[in-house]
C-alpha cells in the first residue's frame, strides 16, 4: 500500500484487471495500458467481454435476490473492484432501503475511488474498510465495527478468488470468513473456469506482461467452494443461467464463468 492513503501511486505502466474490467464494461476509470491489454485479450478470447457483462447482471439478480426473498439487509463485498453501474449497495438500497453495505479492498486505485462507493440511502449506509481478502480475521475485526454480527450477513466474493494461487488457499478463506458470520449468513460468488482454450491463452498471454496473475479453475474446485452450504436453487451454475432474466445484450452466448449463492447453517 502506497504511504499516502489519500494520494497513493497508481502505476500506469502495468495493466490492472480491475481497470481493465471497467473498461469492458464501458467504465473511464482505466488507462492506455489497460485498453491495450484489454484489447489483446479480446483478440484471443473475444467472449470475455460476456464474461463480463452476464457476471455483472449475476451479482444484481444475486442481490435482489438476497435483499429481496432472503431478507437480508447486511452485505460484506470483499474484493470491491472499481464502481460501474448497479453496484452492490445500489442494488440492495432499492429493494430495501434501510440496507448497510461493507466493500473490502486493498488496491490504492479502489481507494482513490472509495468515495464514489460511499454513497447511500438516507434509511441505509454504506462504508469502506481497508483490507486484504487474505487476511479474514482482520476483515472481521474491521467489519464489527459497521455491521450487527448478530443478524445475518451476505458475503460477496465476485470475480476476485483467481488473485489466489493455490485452491486450498481460496478454501481457507472462504471458511474463513464465512466461520465469522452469524448462521443464516449467505455466501454469494462467482469465478473463471479452465475450461475455454481461448480463455486459458488469453490469460497466460496477460499474466505474461507483469500484471497480477489470475488462476483459472477446473469446474470441480468452484463448486467445492460451495462445500458445507446449503446451496440456492439452481445451484452452481454459468452466470447467464442463475434465475435468469431478460437483458439488453440478446447476442451473448453461454460463457464458462460458475456462479452459486448458498446458505450458512
Amino acid at each position: 500500500m502506497a504511504d499516502d492513503p489519500v494520494h497513493p501511486q497508481i502505476d500506469t505502466t502495468v495493466p490492472h484487471s480491475a481497470r481493465i474490467w471497467n473498461y469492458w464494461l464501458g467504465g473511464k476509470d482505466n488507462y492506455p495500458v489497460d485498453r491495450e491489454a484489454g484489447d489483446a485479450y479480446v483478440q484471443v478470447y473475444p467472449g470475455i467481454v460476456d464474461v463480463a457483462r452476464v457476471s455483472r447482471h449475476f451479482l444484481a439478480r444475486a442481490v435482489r435476490y438476497l435483499a429481496g426473498e432472503a431478507g437480508i439487509r447486511q452485505f460484506l463485498d470483499v474484493g470491491t473492484g472499481l464502481p460501474t453501474v448497479d453496484n452492490t449497495h445500489e442494488v440492495a438500497q432499492r429493494v430495501a432501503p434501510e440496507s448497510h453495505i461493507v466493500y473490502v479492498d486493498n488496491d490504492p486505485l479502489v481507494l482513490v475511488h472509495a468515495h464514489a462507493l460511499l454513497t447511500s440511502s438516507a434509511q441505509g449506509a454504506t462504508s469502506y474498510i481497508e483490507a486484504d481478502m487474505r487476511e479474514p480475521k482482520e476483515i472481521l475485526r474491521l467489519a464489527k465495527e459497521k455491521l450487527d454480527f448478530e443478524r445475518p450477513i451476505a458475503l460477496m466474493l465476485m470475480g476476485v478468488l483467481g488473485h489466489i494461487q493455490t485452491y486450498e488457499e481460496v478454501l481457507s478463506i472462504i471458511r474463513g470468513l464465512m466461520s465469522g458470520l452469524p448462521e443464516g449468513s449467505y455466501l454469494a460468488l462467482y469465478d473463471d473456469t479452465d475450461t475455454d482454450d481461448a480463455h486459458n491463452k488469453a490469460q497466460q498471454e496477460y499474466d505474461d506482461t507483469g500484471a497480477v496473475p489470475y488462476r483459472l479453475r477446473p469446474p470441480e474446485q468452484i463448486i467445492g467452494y460451495f462445500d458445507g452450504f446449503d446451496l440456492v436453487e439452481p445451484g452452481v451454475v454459468a452466470c447467464e443461467s442463475w434465475r435468469p432474466e431478460p437483458t439488453p445484450f440478446d447476442d451473448i452466448t453461454k460463457t464458462s464463468t460458475l456462479c452459486g449463492v448458498a446458505r450458512k447453517r
